[in-house]
């Protein structure tokens, strides 16, 4: 499940989108992720879909590369679709078979956190795809730089997430060559009910997490023997700089997110 991660994973090509200020694609993304909990009628997650698919088709990355991130999250998709469904009361009521009832607001609260699920990490994984984990960092960093008046360490906080995202691609890669290992000496990894495979998972966790302390150390150990110090004083081999498109972006984002608020009031 693991290598179907999709964040963290960098995709490059040449696109409008890859060349945005990656605090224009943070902000863009927190505003989608905002709107698609807005969204409240049919016509308004059509407009999210509709904005969503034209990033897409700017981006230039195959559409099977973020769906395929919807894999590790079918569980989380499918309880998510159940509560809603059968705990949600309201008229008129659907169907009914003893304690079971499915009634109308319950299928339509299944139907858009479905869709509010599916879109978040599609979108997600579409920030992460057009853009390097070290533009993300330079890109948190500069962007809640105003935190530090009321000192948090923004510096620190962007690079641990920098380096989070990082390890998600080597840790997925490392689980699938330990799983490929594991099951050339006999280990089943398919076979049998939850509990039993849940235990057939432990040969395989106990050596990905020596290894993840492993790497994690390896890493302390060159940051400081290059004298890392945090952020204070360093420079930037390239400094961000806002340019024509991320204005147009911003725009199209904010008319994007008025017109989704303008459905919620108005329908």
């Amino acid at each position: 499940m693991l290598k179907d991660m999709t964040l963290g994973q960098y995709y490059p090509v040449d696109s409008v989108i890859h060349r945005l200020d990656p605090r224009t694609k943070l902000s863009a993304t927190m505003l989608y992720i905002i709107s698609l909990f807005l969204a409240n009628h049919p016509l308004a997650y059509l407009c999210s879909f509709l904005f969503f698919a034209l990033a897409v088709g700017l981006s230039r990355v195959p559409f099977r590369y973020i769906a395929k991130g919807l894999k590790p999250i079918f569980v989380l998709l499918a309880l998510s679709v159940f509560f809603n469904l059968f705990l949600t009361g309201g008229e008129p009521v659907l169907f009914q078979w003893k304690i079971i009832r499915i009634t109308g607001p319950g299928l339509r609260q299944a139907i858009y956190m479905a869709i509010r699920l599916v879109f978040l990490v599609m979108g997600s994984a579409l920030m992460t795809y057009t853009t390097t984990p070290n533009a993300l960092t330079d890109g948190m960093e500069k962007g809640l730089r105003f935190l530090k008046v009321v000192h948090v360490p923004v510096h620190e906080i962007a690079m641990m997430m920098s380096i989070a995202l990082r390890f998600i691609p080597i840790l997925a890669e490392e689980a699938d060559k330990i799983q490929k290992a594991q099951m050339a000496r006999g280990a089943n990894f398919e076979e049998g009910g939850v509990i039993a495979r849940a235990k057939a998972m432990i040969p395989l966790l106990v050596p990905l997490f020596i290894s993840a302390f492993r790497r994690a150390t390896d890493l302390a150990m060159a940051m400081e023997a290059r004298c890392y110090h945090g952020g204070e004083g360093r420079t930037k081999m390239y400094p961000l700089k806002y340019q024509r498109r991320d204005a147009i972006a911003y725009l199209i984002v904010f008319v994007y997110l008025g017109i989704v608020i303008a459905m919620r009031i108005l329908l």
